[in-house]
């Protein structure tokens, strides 16, 4: 009896290790999660293009031209493969961004007001000729640098005019672009308040009283009401670039036209705290 009971127990425990192991072999294996896909990466390039035109007399005199160096933005997939055509939202949103800030510059390719231009070169031409004068032709350019981040494209130019007379008028420019908005933005906007402009107005005044390497002081040069205009800083030309935040008061604007332009510098460190959390973001200094 000892012996039947003792097989009967090696049958059954044999049978529910073979089921157990017939269960687990047949479980089918767990369906891991799908890994969401990552948008495709979208970057932006600029190239400065040039676009020049001129006319002439019937003795083949130049009268005037123009020769204007304009940054192209072109928004590109990782691959860097132009978009052309949005497959998505965000490509969508890129192409938009592209179109607001060509579409400045293309204000400047199409050079509109240059028959205006060349109408008063062929007046003066006619004088000159007149009166056994020198002609000098009429003359416009725009030269532009570029500089870029992840956030921003900023655009320094310098314009000049030469219409005849002394000497050439000149004018510097500025535009800055947040491509995350699309949209051009002035420096009011990188923080709430008016501390910012207060702080930097201080910071142009101070760097004006300072001595040249020739003993001179710039702000000696100046208007008298040159505190009152640095104020405004904001309306003249702000740019950007590796080291931080550019205002440029063109000739004429601070000083008189022998004084030529003048440029006041501050960095991103002596900036910061005077920014807004957008203001940081913006100019890529964000802080954890």
């Amino acid at each position: 009896m000892r012996t039947l009971i003792a097989l009967l127990m090696t049958l059954l425990l044999t049978g529910c290790g073979a089921a157990a192991m017939t269960m687990v072999t047949g479980s089918p294996p767990p369906v891991p999660d799908p890994e969401p896909e990552m948008p495709e990466a979208i970057r932006y390039e600029v190239e400065l293009a040039q676009w020049t035109d001129d006319a002439q007399a019937e003795d083949g005199t130049t009268l005037a031209s123009y020769t204007f160096q304009l940054p192209e933005l072109t928004a590109v997939r990782g691959d860097g493969t132009p978009i052309t055509e949005a497959r998505s939202e965000a490509e969508e949103q890129a192409l938009t961004a592209a179109a607001a800030f060509n579409e400045k510059f293309g204000k400047w390719a199409t050079a509109e007001e240059f028959p205006e231009f060349v109408s008063s070169a062929e007046e003066d031409f006619a004088m000159s000729r007149e009166w056994g004068a020198l002609w000098m032709p009429y003359e416009l350019t725009l030269d532009c640098t570029v500089y870029q981040t992840d956030r921003i494209i900023s655009v320094a130019g310098l314009y000049y005019s030469y219409t005849g007379g002394a000497h050439p008028n000149t004018w510097q420019l500025g535009w800055n672009f947040d491509l995350e908005e699309g949209a051009f933005f002035g420096p009011e906007l990188l923080a709430d308040g008016t501390e910012l402009q207060e702080a930097v107005s201080g910071e142009i005044i101070r760097q004006a009283q300072i001595p040249l390497e020739d003993g001179t002081v710039p702000a000696e040069w100046y208007w008298e009401d040159y505190e009152a205009i640095i104020t405004n800083w904001t309306s003249y030309t702000v740019s950007f670039d590796g080291e931080g935040m550019v205002v440029i008061f063109s000739s004429y604007e601070l000083a008189p036209y022998a004084a030529g332009p003048q440029i006041f510098r501050v960095s991103y460190e002596w900036l910061e705290p005077y920014l807004s959390a957008h203001g940081r973001a913006l100019l890529g200094l964000e802080t954890e």
